[in-house]
């Protein structure tokens, strides 16, 4: 069977249909009061990202729910933590600043999505307020809201994302042994299996 690839929007229009009109009008440019709670209740954002040349990144942040720093009703700051130090969606801003955030709580199906554009910043007074476990950020994504709206739950519902009787984090073997199979590593399996412990990476989430 070939393919048949679709090429314009007006054939994409004919195959999934028109915008249903609430999706169509759900749009805002400015946080509303329901947004600034939803943030209040977030531990988990989502970071999409892309270079002058198109290349994409998604890249994951955390920590304790609250996190992200809300300057005013167009402004948010997103603060950085210890990590590998690839960097690659911050290389992305430096020359490409659109940005798309979605924001999770646990346990909730909907999510808040937000696109803007994001610059890196290094210091400002609200870093202050940034500080976890004594770890001040060395840097912030600072992102200028255009777009911010709720996502219904559907994607969640068919995924059964929250329910435990059907995750199954067993199916895969340990982090250790897929870094194992699939780069080239001058650590033992056991080395690595110490290094990805839960309580090796506990020691190190903030720099302490």
């Amino acid at each position: 069977m070939s393919w048949v690839e679709i090429e314009s929007e007006a054939e994409l229009r004919e195959l999934l249909g028109e915008v249903m009109p609430r999706a169509a009008t759900k749009e805002r440019a400015r946080l509303h009061e329901r947004d600034r709670q939803w943030l209040a209740a977030s531990p988990f954002v989502l970071i999409a990202t892309a270079d002058a040349d198109g290349n994409c990144d998604v890249s994951p942040k955390g920590d304790p729910a609250g996190f992200t720093h809300v300057i005013d009703d167009t402004t948010i700051a997103i603060p950085d933590r210890p990590g590998n130090r690839r960097a690659d969606g911050f290389r992305n801003v430096l020359s490409n600043p659109h940005v798309g955030l979605i924001y999770l709580i646990p346990g909730r199906n909907e999510t808040l999505r937000v696109n803007g554009r994001a610059r890196l910043v290094r210091e400002a007074p609200f870093f202050d307020e940034l500080i976890v476990k004594g770890h001040r950020p060395a840097l912030a994504l600072v992102v200028e809201i255009e777009q911010i709206f709720f996502h219904c739950a559907k994607a969640f519902m068919r995924s059964a994302l929250w329910r435990p009787e059907r995750w199954g984090p067993d199916l895969l073997p340990s982090h250790a042994t897929l870094v194992k199979e699939v780069q080239v590593t001058p650590e033992t399996l056991a080395e690595l299996e110490t290094y990805y412990s839960e309580d090796n990476y506990a020691k190190k989430l903030y720099g302490v």
